[in-house]
């Protein structure tokens, strides 16, 4: 499994001491020291949505969350959504996330190892 997946509990074994999650059509069984391995994910950041799809994503947007009010994360979150996405916050937030294009600079070596 990776970071990021989702699965559903499909059952729970008290006496063999193990749980059995289903993600994407595949079974995957934990024992009860392995069950810190899982999150549940009844919420999530956009960050770890990438790459997904969801039926309905509720995006909270707050102008105290200002190092979070960029374009480029509005727009992923946006894009999680299959049926439903529903922003939820200020006006304002939204407009100063919008507004926001340039993101953090990113200091990488990928030039230098290109050439």
């Amino acid at each position: 499994m990776f970071n990021g997946d989702v699965g559903t509990v499909e059952t729970i074994d008290a006496d063999a001491s193990e749980l059995t999650v289903r993600f994407d059509g595949r079974e995957v069984t934990y024992g009860w020291g392995e069950l810190d391995n899982l999150v549940p994910a009844y919420a999530c950041t956009i960050h770890k949505s990438q790459g997904s799809e969801y039926p309905a994503v509720v995006i909270p947007l707050l102008t105290q969350h200002y190092a979070m009010l960029q374009r480029n994360l509005v727009y992923t979150g946006i894009t999680r959504g299959k049926q439903l996405v529903v922003l939820v916050g200020q006006k304002k937030a939204l407009a100063m996330a919008v507004k926001n294009h340039l993101g953090r600079r990113r200091y990488t070596k990928l030039a230098e190892w290109l050439s």
